[in-house]
């Protein structure tokens, strides 16, 4: 495995996913809360934190970052996880629920969004990325996790039947609402809370623990591992 993980608590597994630019300890105020019940696991995607960082821009897919994923989760087997992701890793909570059928026992998503179905609006978001993948705060190639070729999850959203919940927060774009709502709209087993007063990074700081709240009463309404 070669992402950097820190892990804390015992029970039902739970792993954080952090978005782009990012890192596991934009979880600092919200994962140690749900470990007095749970066995919380909070990831470094690759380039990002304490994990490596590669040269090569072709390491810096989805794909691969979903086969990083699948090895952290092959660590916790043969307990299913609940996979909790923040922006770009609430995407890839969507992506791997979309490829992986049957393998996350649940997903919490906040502030993100299915991606695309039309050509043309993915190819203006990875245009944008490019444009601003300094911002990130970090090497160039590692940007490229960003990127998006095809519309797999807006494809698969109507069969996955994993139970999630999507959150975003009102003083967020708007767009992170609207796609919260379709996340509920279109998948079976999806609900959607908006966070009032809630920002992008509405997961750290005063409100960290009303998002914590939100995860364990998610998290402990699923039915028993093995059920």
């Amino acid at each position: 495995m070669r992402l950097h993980i820190d892990q804390s608590g015992t029970g039902d597994p739970i792993v954080f996913i952090h978005g782009m630019g990012s890192s596991s300890a934009t979880w600092n105020d919200c994962a140690p809360l749900l470990a007095a019940g749970h066995h919380v696991v909070v990831v470094d995607l690759l380039g990002h934190g304490r994990s490596p960082v590669p040269d090569d821009p072709d390491e810096y897919t989805r794909d691969a970052a979903l086969a990083d994923l699948d090895d952290v989760l092959a660590m916790l087997a043969p307990s299913p996880a609940v996979l909790v992701g923040h922006s770009l890793g609430g995407y890839l909570a969507l992506a791997h629920a979309a490829t992986r059928r049957g393998v996350a026992r649940g997903l919490v998503v906040l502030n993100t969004g299915p991606g695309f179905r039309d050509a043309d609006k993915r190819e203006g978001w990875n245009e944008r990325s490019r444009r601003n993948a300094h911002r990130f705060g970090v090497p160039e190639q590692v940007a490229n996790l960003n990127l998006q070729f095809d519309s797999v999850v807006m494809e698969r959203l109507a069969e996955l039947t994993v139970p999630t919940l999507a959150m975003a927060g009102s003083a967020d774009r708007p767009e992170y609402t609207t796609s919260g709502e379709y996340l509920a709209r279109k998948m079976p087993h999806c609900r959607f809370q908006l966070i009032e007063g809630g920002e992008h990074a509405m997961h750290e700081g005063a409100l960290a623990p009303v998002i914590a709240a939100h995860i364990t009463a998610f998290v402990d309404g699923l039915a028993p591992i093995g059920v």
